[in-house]
């Protein structure tokens, strides 16, 4: 480490990692309910699992987020965090919250809105914390270097911070009230947080590939661009059905088809830099992770969010498991490989020795993408099965889901082996450090053993 406060970063990313992998679980217990609709009914419904296993998601990607921003902040401002105490204060407060939500949510406490299920006091302390978070990041930046970088990503978390304020405004007519939801979950994950994503591979790639920084900056410019022109009216592909105008029809489909392209520049933004670059960066598994990312981010939030994002179409599969397709892959390929990606990264330099792990590591990668991309296809088939015989023959709902269970079954079995890869993930991230030799490189020892 270069700054003494990055280390900040590590308490985040172990209470991301914890919550991580209780999402997975919540998961395992809810793809269980599809295979046998009465497995714990009596104990946890579903819409407890469901409620628990999305919060959680959301969760521990924003403590994600923190971490990653305190681990590079100090880098990009060439400055020491305005605060570490204050960082340490406001992580507790998220986690408090977050935890006492979770624990709510078991005994039926929360608001009904999906996503924003939160009491109300918690969401008061989740924009404490989040402020307290902003306010030591910016004055970091303030008194340091201000790039491309960081000025994105700030711009990101700031503009993140503002439309979470509408999650406190709940009014009773259901149409205006989604209409007002959507600016909280689709302008974050579908808009703001492209920001946060586009900054944080930017920087992963001007550490690891040795490319001039204005080069990668000028791309991150675009990219920022074409997020922020798509993503904003973007938004009305969510209009559709709620009561809005139908001219929404139109806009929606034209400007998420547009979606598309910030996704895909990032593909070729990450590739052009890799091939550009010197290519030997010891950190291998890190890499893997960059490269990943805007890959399988492209396919689940691009292609997958395409193949049902125009009206005409969306008039039949909306709601249907081509959503849940098109929902696991793109928050796995934008946000949840990009915060492993950091975490590769940073750990070896947060623990002081040199790329450890790397090919537990990588399996872990495989094992989990394998698995995430084996679920998202079997949810597709699933998906376009319940749109035919639901949407189009007018078969009843559960008699369709009668005809899925084949689908969840196989939807399961990807589940147990996404947990099967982060359990590797996990041991190669906090487990005893094995050093290993990167291609090309001198054989190095430590006291556990070399390789």
């Amino acid at each position: 480490m270069k700054y003494e406060t990055q280390k900040v970063a590590l308490p985040f990313f172990m209470v991301a990692m914890a919550l991580f992998t209780l999402q997975i679980v919540f998961g395992l217990l809810a793809a269980t309910v599809y295979a046998w609709p009465n497995f714990m009914a009596e104990v946890m419904p579903f819409n407890i699992m469901r409620v628990s296993h999305t919060n959680l998601l959301i969760v521990w990607l924003l403590i994600g987020f923190m971490g990653s921003t305190y681990y590079l902040m100090p880098e990009e401002a060439e400055q020491e965090i305005h605060s570490p105490n204050l960082a340490y204060l406001q992580l507790a407060i998220f986690a408090f919250a977050g935890a006492a939500a979770l624990v709510g949510y078991q005994f039926g406490i929360h608001e009904g809105r999906e996503f924003l299920e939160q009491p109300f006091w918690v969401k008061i302390l989740i924009t404490i914390s989040f402020l307290m978070f902003l306010f030591n990041t910016s004055m970091t930046l303030l008194k340091g270097r201000k790039t491309a970088i960081n000025l994105v990503l700030m711009l990101g978390l700031w503009l993140a911070a503002v439309f979470w304020l509408f999650a406190f405004y709940n009014p009773t007519n259901l149409a205006v009230d989604k209409l007002y939801w959507w600016w909280v979950v689709h302008l974050w994950v579908e808009g703001v947080w492209e920001l946060i994503m586009a900054s944080l591979l930017g920087y992963l790639l001007i550490k690891m590939t040795g490319v001039d920084r204005e080069v990668i900056e000028k791309w991150l410019y675009i990219i920022v661009g074409l997020a922020l022109f798509s993503g904003l009216l973007g938004t009305g592909h969510h209009y559709y059905w709620i009561g809005a105008p139908s001219y929404w029809q139109p806009i929606g489909s034209i400007f998420s088809t547009l979606e598309v392209a910030p996704f895909f520049a990032m593909v070729v933004f990450a590739f052009t830099m890799f091939w550009k670059g010197s290519r030997n960066h010891p950190n291998k598994a890190a890499m893997l992770w960059a490269l990943g990312c805007p890959t399988v981010a492209f396919f689940g939030a691009g292609v997958w969010g395409f193949m049902h994002t125009l009206s005409f179409v969306n008039y039949y599969s909306h709601g249907t498991q081509v959503t849940a397709a098109h929902g696991h892959l793109a928050f796995y390929g934008a946000y949840v490989m990009l915060i492993l990606g950091i975490i590769t990264y940073a750990m070896p330099q947060i623990r002081r020795v040199q790329p450890y792990n790397q090919v537990l590591n990588m399996w872990g990668f495989w094992v989990m993408t394998s698995a995430m991309c084996f679920m998202t296809f079997t949810l597709t088939f699933a998906g376009v099965v319940q749109t035919h015989l639901q949407r189009v023959i007018g078969m009843n709902y559960m008699e369709v889901q009668d005809q899925l269970g084949l689908f969840y079954f196989m939807r399961l079995g990807a589940g147990v082996a996404v947990a099967v890869g982060a359990i590797m993930l996990l041991y190669a991230f906090f487990g005893p450090a094995r050093e290993q030799v990167p291609a090309g490189g001198t054989q190095m020892t430590t006291g556990t053993g070399s390789v």
